[in-house]
């Protein structure tokens, strides 16, 4: 029980930090929209939407993706039942999982370090970002490559699937990265154009809630570094989720004051990228250990921005 309760608390702080941003936007949006019923939409159908379909559904297209053979119902039975052919099929499948979302998660971190704009919360992230277009895209090809070297020198049961995997994981990095990119221009075209935009409010209603699937990837990715149990991701990334939420209409201001969240964020990412490609390789690590980390990535970070504020006060 209290592993249970362990893990399913880093998912939740992992899932608030991971989709700080997402917050920011959402609070940025709903800014410019005239309509009162709209914002009440987005902010109660728009919870129920991300809590029980995206963080719902993810996990198991995640599932039934890697095992095709337990079928689509299959795969959100997994979250209810333990059906003992669907369980070793999960069970069987998990390298699968690990590879393409550890893949996913370290070009996701790669991408941060290297080209994002950002607080510098550690010596070297100044120096390593002055050089960060070339770096970036040289590391992630030579990344692919060594795993996929890896993978056929070490001899895995599934060597093509692990290697289909990887370049899965790779691929969907850039898929969304691409359209994550596209959304920020949107975004800072809604925000300039304020409530004069020419997108209605329904409108943005449904880019927050296409967006908030974009963002809820990186949350639902990562949740399988700290449990392959769907009903657990989901009850954490749901809670998350719910927190994230109420953040956007309390006070986002109070978001932004917290500069180093981010960082706290991102090496989380980092760090479970490298234990999902661990596993992916069949390392068997402690369960503890992603929860763990995470929070004290996180609590490291946090206590930084807090210094910093008070260092501003004074």
């Amino acid at each position: 029980m209290f592993g249970i309760i362990f893990t399913v608390l880093g998912l939740v702080v992992f899932e608030v930090v991971s989709s700080l941003d997402n917050a920011v936007v959402n609070a940025d949006v709903l800014a410019t929209m005239k309509s009162k019923r709209a914002k009440k939409f987005f902010l109660f159908w728009g919870i129920l939407f991300a809590v029980f379909v995206v963080r719902g559904f993810l996990p198991s297209l995640i599932v039934f993706l890697s095992t095709p053979k337990i079928g689509i119902f299959g795969a959100f039975r997994v979250m209810w039942e333990s059906n003992p052919s669907v369980v070793s099929a999960m069970e069987a499948a998990t390298p699968i999982v690990m590879m393409a979302g550890g893949m996913f998660l370290f070009l996701l971190w790669l991408h941060w370090l290297f080209l994002e704009e950002k607080t510098f919360g550690l010596p070297l992230e100044r120096h390593i970002q002055t050089y960060g277009g070339v770096w970036f895209y040289a590391l992630s090809a030579l990344g692919l490559v060594g795993v996929l070297v890896a993978i056929n020198d070490i001899g895995t049961l599934n060597p093509m699937r692990l290697a289909l995997a990887s370049a899965v994981g790779f691929s969907v990095f850039f898929i969304t990265q691409g359209f994550k990119e596209n959304a920020e221009k949107i975004e800072q075209r809604l925000i300039a154009s304020g409530k004069e935009s020419s997108m209605s409010d329904w409108a943005k209603v449904a880019f927050l809630e296409v967006l908030d699937m974009a963002f809820s990837i990186d949350g639902v990715v990562g949740a399988f570094a700290f449990t392959t149990m769907v009903p657990l991701i989901l009850i954490g990334n749901g809670l998350g989720a719910i927190v994230v939420r109420q953040l956007t209409v309390a006070n986002v201001d109070r978001i932004r004051s917290y500069a180093y969240l981010k960082n706290g964020a991102m090496y989380s990412i980092g760090f479970l990228g490298s234990v999902m490609l661990l596993e992916g390789f069949g390392a068997h690590l402690p369960a503890w250990l992603s929860p763990s980390v995470t929070i004290i990535l996180v609590g490291y970070f946090f206590w930084r921005s807090v210094a910093k504020n008070n260092l501003k006060r004074d």
